[in-house]
């Protein structure tokens, strides 16, 4: 099955590994099975480095060239690209798990990885260490060569690659394991080692968490569990080093970087602040707070001029050497968890769900970018760990997009539990949701699901709670009034777990448990009660278009049931443990995620057909509870008969590691590939005042040889331009220069002109017909003696005045 249908690889980034090029123009950043270049000027993602089989876990520059960059990956290969036009040069096989890679410019033409080494013990249990070594790669013409010539480095690393570094220009190399430091010299091939207490007389935890060298003195700055921060030196003689400290974090150092002159050395942690410490200069440093999440990594430019710092809400921060903020990479906002369903904004097509602590994120799938972010709770967040805050937990969009239901707690215990519903108007002004309803008991309990009716013409919302009531929730009859209750509802005191209106809104079905009832919106009528076999209702969707009178459901006993409403019978049930039931609203299919030995397979159907149209075993090795049909914009064509409930939806479905992945087809994915390399291609030219002007002057062109303009009538143009043209052909700067600023001036005899042309045309059209004449009275063409049109002398007047001095200057400037 995977022949035409496959996984397309996470819309987030792994900015644990992150740099910027030489020259400051492009950000590089790790991104599931690929490397993502971005614009560091726009903001803008240009294109990926697509061939790795694995997720990419490391990402180097190549310091003989500065167009080029190594990637390694989890596949065991490391590859080389030129990253600026996304091709890829070669592919080096090591055979390893890779989780790391470093370069130097002392060891050109070697590499040093992080790899696993799976070992066997005597007892049969088998354990991962991590090792370092130095891999030599093989000069070869072929576009795969295997790299055979390992040589160990350092066994029983950190796993964390950020506790590995080079110092002096590669001189040597240090890592830090636990309470260990190493330095090893690669001249003498000598280790020494320096150990620390775990805790200190005040308590405070010395564990390593990121270290990084200077790149002239023999200095290595160390962070810690307990934010403090260590630069040691003297570390050649193992009895004779010393080490300062500098403390300003509450919490662990997630990173450190040295500036490139060494001048400055830069730090990062939970607390969301860039700290630059004043390197010498005891505890001088500056502060750049509020960043956003907290500081994963932070990596600068060749020449200091830019910083780039990596979030733990998926992003990236380009900062310049001021302290000023310049630019903000934002891509799939990741938090700790997702809370409320997969939405689509139906006006902006954005796919919505929790991004920032208290909001909502907007993010458009089409462009793999995210939107804004829409704050629900409206509370300023504390960072800190333990502390509980209000967080949005359920949300609903109506089927227009003009309002937005959502529900924010605080509060694990029922004793503690603060709930409240707000609903929200779409405002046309400011393009934004503007609170409409706050509704602080609206349950006596936790809300556990709310849906909007799908009809056009009235708009409802309906909850349901642990309380053992559902309620419904109207407008009054103008635009502006607030929402209030229009129905309670009950069941024999059961408690309410789902709720779903059908295509029409004529009914709504609620399940109390085990039971699910049917009732009439328009009358509030029980109308009737479905019962299966015991287990409690999990999910509950209707049918869509032709198979709307179907009703199905999941149960905790691992039941798939689909009831007829017009028999009010059971049609059919299976047993299957399903994680995730998601309907299309497009089309009859439904997507059944089944979650079974440690994996994930999907099952796509009709109800009324119990046999699946698509199966696709292991997607993942996750349970996924949250996914959505996604409309496209335009139909599918051209699919296998296999891919046929791909045509009008996208399926997108979100794993526990915040994964968003999806299902294309083949066909599909070569569009976007061909479309991306025309991208590619029209971005390679910049759009200067130059261009533009060749760009007006080749439409003209296109206008003159159209057929309705005779080839005899057309003046012959080079067919070049000035940007294909060699350089050393071309006149001086100086002449081009007055003539491009004279192009760009604006006639003051534009009216004089436009008479003159008309006159021209007037006069060309006479001598035409005067020399038609003349041609049938002489009867031959070639006995006519040429003779020059009023237009064609003063277009030799004016090459007579034009100044052609610039070629004297070419001429004297010969030897």
């Amino acid at each position: 099955m995977l022949t035409q249908m496959y996984k397309v690889q996470r819309h987030c980034l792994y900015h644990l590994h992150l740099k910027l090029s030489h020259g400051c123009r492009f950000v590089l950043c790790a991104s599931g099975d690929s490397v993502k270049v971005y614009s560091t000027r726009t903001e803008e993602w240009l294109h990926s480095l697509q061939g790795h089989t694995n997720q990419v876990t490391g990402i180097a520059l190549n310091p003989a060239n500065h167009l080029q960059v190594y990637s390694c990956s989890a596949d065991g290969t490391v590859k080389l690209w030129d990253f600026i036009d996304g091709i890829l040069i070669k592919t080096f096989i090591i055979g390893y798990r890779l989780f790391a890679i470093y370069v130097s410019e002392k060891h050109d033409g070697i590499v040093f990885l992080h790899i696993a080494l799976d070992t066997d013990s005597k007892n049969g249990m088998y354990f991962s260490s991590n090792e370092l070594v130095a891999v030599h790669l093989p000069k070869s013409a072929e576009q795969e060569v295997e790299a055979k010539e390992l040589s160990a480095v350092s066994s029983r690393i950190s796993p964390n690659p950020s506790c590995t570094a080079f110092g002096r220009e590669g001189q040597y190399i240090a890592f830090a394991r636990h309470l260990q430091l190493n330095v090893y010299f690669f001249r003498k091939q000598k280790t020494y080692s320096f150990s620390l207490k775990a805790t200190d007389k005040k308590g405070a935890k010395n564990a390593f968490t990121c270290i990084a060298c200077h790149p002239a003195d023999d200095c290595i700055a160390t962070g810690h569990e307990d934010g403090k921060i260590r630069l040691w030196r003297n570390f050649i003689h193992t009895k004779e080093y010393t080490y300062s400290t500098q403390h300003w974090h509450h919490n662990a150092v997630n990173t450190l970087c040295f500036t490139p002159e060494g001048t400055n050395l830069l730090s990062g942690g939970i607390e969301s602040v860039l700290v630059q410490w004043q390197y010498g200069a005891g505890n001088r440093k500056e502060f750049l707070p509020r960043l956003g999440g907290s500081i994963l990594h932070v990596s600068t430019s060749s020449d200091g001029q830019l910083f780039c710092t990596s979030h733990s809400d998926n992003k990236i921060t380009v900062i310049e050497s001021s302290f000023k903020v310049c630019g903000v990479i934002q891509g799939l906002v990741k938090g700790d968890a997702v809370f409320t369903d997969l939405m689509i904004d139906p006006r902006s097509k954005a796919l919505v769900l929790n991004g920032k602590p208290g909001h909502l994120q907007f993010y458009s799938l089409l462009r793999d970018k995210h939107l804004y972010n829409l704050d629900i709770v409206q509370q300023e967040y504390i960072y800190e760990a333990g502390l509980d805050q209000f967080e949005v937990v359920k949300a609903a969009f109506d089927i227009k997009g003009y309002w937005l239901a959502t529900v924010e707690e605080r509060g694990q215990k029922s004793s503690d539990l603060e709930f409240v519903l707000k609903l929200w108007a779409y405002d046309e002004r400011t393009q934004s949701f503007v609170l409409n309803t706050t509704i602080t008991a609206a349950h006596t309990d936790r809300i556990i699901s709310m849906c909007f009716s799908s009809s056009e013409e009235t708009t409802m919302l309906v909850t349901t709670a642990e309380d053992g009531q559902f309620k419904a929730w109207c407008q009054g009859a103008d635009d502006q009034s607030f929402w209030s209750c229009d129905f309670v509802g009950s069941y024999h005191n059961l408690t309410p777990t789902n709720c779903s209106f059908s295509a029409d809104s004529s009914l709504l079905a609620v399940s109390f448990q085990e039971v699910i009832t049917i009732w009439s919106p328009d009358t509030w009528e029980l109308l009737t009660t479905l019962c299966q076999p015991p287990g409690v209702v999990r999910d509950l969707c209707f049918g869509q278009l032709s198979c709307s009178k179907y009703l199905i459901a999941t149960t905790t006993r691992n039941l798939l049931c689909c009831w007829n409403l017009l028999t009010c019978a059971l049609e059919w049930s299976t047993s299957v443990e399903v994680s995730k039931l998601q309907p299309d609203p497009l089309s009859e299919n439904v997507a059944a995620f089944s979650y079974q030995s440690k994996h994930t397979d999907l099952f796509v159907f009709k109800p009324n057909e119990p046999r699946p149209l698509f199966t696709h075993k292991n997607v993942c090795s996750e349970k996924i509870h949250r996914a959505v049909f996604v409309p496209r914009e335009e139909l599918l064509n051209n699919c296998d008969e296999s891919s046929q409930w791909l045509n009008r939806s996208q399926l997108y479905f979100l794993t526990q590691n915040m994964d968003l992945l999806t299902f294309s087809t083949a066909t599909e994915e070569d569009r976007m590939l061909s479309s991306s390399k025309r991208l590619v291609i029209d971005d390679s030219i910049a759009v200067t005042p130059f261009y533009l002007l060749l760009g007006k002057h080749r439409q003209q062109q296109q206008k003159l040889n159209t057929p309705s303009h005779p080839a005899a009538d057309k003046p012959q143009q080079p067919q070049g331009s000035l940007l294909h043209t060699p350089a050393h052909v071309l006149p001086a700067a100086s002449v081009l220069c007055s003539m491009f600023v004279s192009s760009l001036l604006i006639s003051n005899t534009g009216q004089e002109m436009n008479s003159e042309k008309e006159e021209e045309h007037s006069e060309e059209e006479m001598e035409a017909c005067d020399s038609q004449q003349e041609l049938r009275a002489q009867g031959s063409v070639d006995e006519v003696t040429p003779k020059l049109s009023k237009a064609q002398e003063r277009e030799l007047k004016r090459v007579r005045k034009t100044d052609f001095s610039w070629m004297a200057g070419l001429i004297d400037s010969k030897p």
